[in-house]
């Protein structure tokens, strides 16, 4: 999401609060979990009629 002084603000994917974390404790998400998640996110909008 951002930075802050020498903390990363970071998000779930699918939203909700953000949170400070060092940058050294962060690590990107593979492809294949970022997949899932975008596919979670999909079929629970599908679901709901968006």
């Amino acid at each position: 999401m951002g930075e802050v002084g020498a903390r990363v603000q970071i998000r779930p994917i699918g939203g909700g609060l953000e949170w400070d974390a060092l940058p050294d404790n962060v690590v990107a998400p593979t492809t294949r979990e970022e997949l899932s998640a975008r596919l979670a996110i999909r079929n629970g909008n599908s679901r709901d009629g968006l």
